[in-house]
């Protein structure tokens, strides 16, 4: 039987959205026969009760309140994740995380030290994909359009080229967590300190109107490309994870002429950072119909409202078959240790 740990959860505000992807990760995988076991990052492994409680697809419409958060933090395993036999014995570990430490490449790091099988990109990656700064540098040196931006503390000579409106978000958080769109230069300060209590760097970028596009990756294939209407202003963290908030479109409406470009320029985006099995590289499109790069997520939502498998679907590969492809791209990176047990689909 086929061995796989599904490591979710974790002390970020993104808690809800990991264990909703965990939830139908866990079930997809289960309906394929493979013998899964739940790890949270915070409370360790899952027993059944536990997985009732904690694996469920509703997110919620704001993240936890940051007591909660910190004191979640406060238990959180970090290094000792290596010396849980559910992490050390796994024949994969399937990483179903978002925000810093379980998305930018300290896990993965981890794990690659214990000589663990993941699914997903390297520490390198995961780290170039997180840091938005960085990112952008990198979008921009391999060709593909990114917003201008800024990072704080700005001059007000800096700030002024930038124009209003502008996004002002934390460097490396991920679900629009932190986020505020600001129409004019005094509403940056309280801006800022938003972002300031998810991280201690915060990008001012500027603000670019049009269709938001995205195209999700496998392997090194780029897939459908989609479409987002969100109810609001942006797609913020409501519209991602409340259903009816936005409506998303896939295959879009768009030149097939366009979706080629778009989907070049998300494979692009994609090997700029280092990545690895996928990703969801999210665009605007100007008036000019120019795609400007936002940001790449190396760990996209696998949740009932997320974009990737949307993505995926459009192209005829559904849930079940995205999570088991993912299995078979990690794998096949697989040391020797790893393939005792894996059989069968392996």
């Amino acid at each position: 039987m086929n061995r796989v740990t599904v490591l979710t959860g974790g002390a970020t505000p993104e808690r809800a959205v990991a264990f909703a992807g965990a939830a139908q990760v866990v079930a997809a995988l289960r309906n394929r026969q493979y013998q899964v076991t739940v790890v949270d990052t915070v409370d360790g492994p899952l027993d059944p009760a536990a997985e009732a409680r904690y694996l469920v697809t509703n997110v919620g419409r704001t993240p936890p309140d940051d007591a909660l958060l910190q004191a979640m933090q406060q238990r959180e395993l970090g290094p000792q994740l290596a010396d849980l036999p559910q992490i050390r014995d796994a024949g994969l570990v399937f990483v179903v995380l978002h925000g810093r430490p379980g998305e930018g490449g300290t896990l993965q790091a981890l794990l690659d030290l214990a000589g663990v099988s993941y699914t997903g990109s390297g520490p390198l990656g995961s780290a170039l994909a997180m840091d938005k700064d960085m990112a952008k540098r990198l979008f921009r040196s391999a060709g593909v359009a990114t917003p201008d931006w800024v990072m704080w503390p700005v001059g007000s000579s800096e700030l002024g080229r930038l124009d209003y409106p502008l996004v002002v978000k934390p460097s490396k958080v991920g679900s629009t967590v932190g986020l505020t769109v600001v129409h004019s230069v005094d509403q940056v300060d309280d801006a800022v300190e938003v972002a300031l209590r998810y991280d201690n760097e915060v990008l001012l970028e500027r603000y670019v109107p049009g269709r938001e596009l995205t195209v999700g990756v496998l392997g090194e294939r780029p897939l459908a490309v989609g479409e987002i209407i969100p109810q609001h202003e942006i797609f913020d963290y409501e519209c991602k994870y409340t259903p009816g908030m936005s409506r998303e479109i896939f295959p879009a409406d768009i030149p097939a002429s366009l979706a080629d470009r778009l989907q070049a320029l998300a494979l692009t985006a994609h090997q700029a950072l280092k990545l690895r099995d996928f990703s969801r590289v999210d665009f605007r499109l100007d008036a000019k119909l120019t795609p400007h790069c936002l940001e790449v997520n190396s760990l996209p939502g696998l949740t009932p409202t997320s974009l990737l498998p949307q993505s995926a679907a459009a192209v005829g590969i559904d849930f079940p078959t995205l999570c088991e492809r993912l299995c078979e791209l990690a794998l096949r990176r697989a040391r020797p240790r790893n393939k005792v047990g894996v059989e069968g689909k392996y």
